[in-house]
């Protein structure tokens, strides 16, 4: 095990990824996934593991799964084991094995990581000192205000917000869009809020959107959610008129909807469409009458955008509530107004034959998955996907033995799962080493200090 392959794993989801980890810790499968850990160098399984571990209250056993990847000397390791020895009681060992030796070599996130676990650890005014000297932007601010969260130190959080919070609302010209504390406002308002000084945060915050002293929409969706949040309806209506409406109008919604008053909460949004037709009240309504269970009145809300790109186009949000519930996924596909979604048309073949294999359909679906004109992946991949999802899962697994690729066995894994075979699934499922050696090999590329792309692409 070498930190350079453990980072590899984290940051291209190798070897078991999360998702499968969570399917077998799922059905009851902690001690394979702690072998697994063990025998593989899974960073997935070990992370997995010690989450299930620590919930159980098995800090020995956590530290021991965790102790082969600490050391590596790996950083991410090194504080999931401060993490454990925080929740097992033993704070001053975790402080001590992730402290900065070198504060001026300090990166920003290392410094936040380590006022949070010292917050955690009780030992909050340290963590705030720690965190002063940096209170040069939105993120540390943030920071501050979410560690502090429940610590009884919200008076002293705000003493140090307030100038920010002036600066920006004062903010004049050039400065307005490349503020560092443009977000100072609405903690200022969240603090407030949770100090129980409520009113005080609605009258601070309504005055500066009143006077469109802020800095980003943000700010304004705050405030709207400050009133939801509280039950002033009344302000929440007025701020969601006019110039405001395409942000909050979703929230007064909202809020009316949490209020007992669904049918005017769809007045308002149908009154909104009928004056404005914006894609964006279409949406936020079709969704919401869909989780309602009225299927065809979200289809003829969302119908005008189903030609639309990206994120106009109004099917998509549909499909995706509606990917585990086959037969309402058909009637929506069957719809005489639905069109391929524009210039991706194979997901129109890729819906239908889901929603068809759902149904047990599964000869029709496979068919019409065969028919796709752009196969965006293995047509064989997408056969035994649909034979899974049509419960045969003998078949499916068959397709995925027979194809043998590294993407075929990491599928296979997750079939097998299902089918009672959790020991053959992690045998069969590819090493993180094997996947690694698959991948097209790239160019290094410069990074930041907090490990953020410094090129394109981001």
């Amino acid at each position: 095990m070498h930190m350079d392959d453990l980072a590899w794993q984290a940051s291209n989801f190798g070897g078991l990824a999360p998702r499968s980890v969570r399917f077998l810790l799922k059905h009851g499968h902690l001690e394979l996934v702690i072998r697994a850990a063990a025998e593989r160098d899974e960073w997935f399984c070990a992370e997995g593991a010690v989450k299930e571990l620590c919930r159980a209250g098995e800090f020995g056993r956590a530290l021991t799964v965790m102790e082969p990847f600490v050391a590596t000397g790996w950083p991410t390791a090194v504080w999931a084991k401060a993490d454990i020895l925080l929740r097992a009681g033993r704070s001053r060992e975790a402080l001590d094995l992730v402290r900065p030796h070198e504060p001026g070599a300090t990166s920003k996130a290392e410094c936040h990581d380590f006022a949070g676990l010292l917050a955690r650890a009780g030992r909050v005014e340290e963590a705030i000192d720690l965190l002063v000297p940096h209170l040069d932007g939105w993120w540390t601010l943030s920071v501050l205000v979410e560690i502090t969260e429940g610590r009884d130190r919200d008076e002293r959080v705000l003493e140090l917000i307030a100038p920010h919070a002036e600066s920006a609302r004062h903010a004049r010209g050039g400065s307005r869009s490349n503020h560092p504390f443009s977000n100072a406002q609405e903690l200022q308002a969240q603090v407030l809020e949770r100090a129980g000084r409520t009113d005080e945060a609605i009258r601070i915050l309504g005055r500066d959107i009143a006077g469109h002293r802020y800095l980003r929409e943000n700010t304004l969706t705050a405030y709207a959610r400050l009133l939801a949040r509280h039950g002033r309806l009344d302000a929440l209506r007025e701020l969601a008129t006019g110039q405001n409406a395409h942000t909050v109008l979703d929230v007064y919604a909202g809020a009316l909807r949490d209020d007992g008053r669904a049918e005017e909460a769809e007045t308002v949004m149908r009154e909104a469409i009928a004056a404005d037709d914006w894609v964006g009240y279409r949406a936020w309504l079709s969704s919401t009458l869909l989780r309602d269970g009225r299927l065809d009145d979200a289809i003829a809300v969302a119908e005008p955008g189903f030609g639309g790109y990206d994120c106009s186009n109004l099917l998509a949000p549909l499909v995706h509530l509606l990917l585990h519930r086959p037969g309402e996924l058909l009637h929506l596909l069957e719809h005489p107004s639905v069109v391929p979604h524009y210039d991706h048309e194979e997901f129109q073949h890729g819906w239908r034959a889901l929603a068809l294999a759902g149904l047990g359909r599964v000869d029709e679906a496979i068919a019409l998955a065969e028919a796709d004109p752009r196969p965006w992946t293995d047509p064989r991949l997408v056969k035994a996907d649909l034979l899974s999802a049509a419960g045969h899962l003998d078949a499916a697994a068959a397709e995925l033995r027979a194809l043998g690729t590294i993407r075929a066995r990491e599928e296979l894994c997750e079939v097998l799962v299902r089918q009672g075979q959790a020991a053959e699934a992690i045998a069969v499922h590819p090493t993180a080493a094997e996947q690694r050696a698959a991948r097209p090999k790239t160019e290094p590329f410069p990074r930041d200090e907090n490990g953020y792309a410094l090129e394109p692409p981001f």
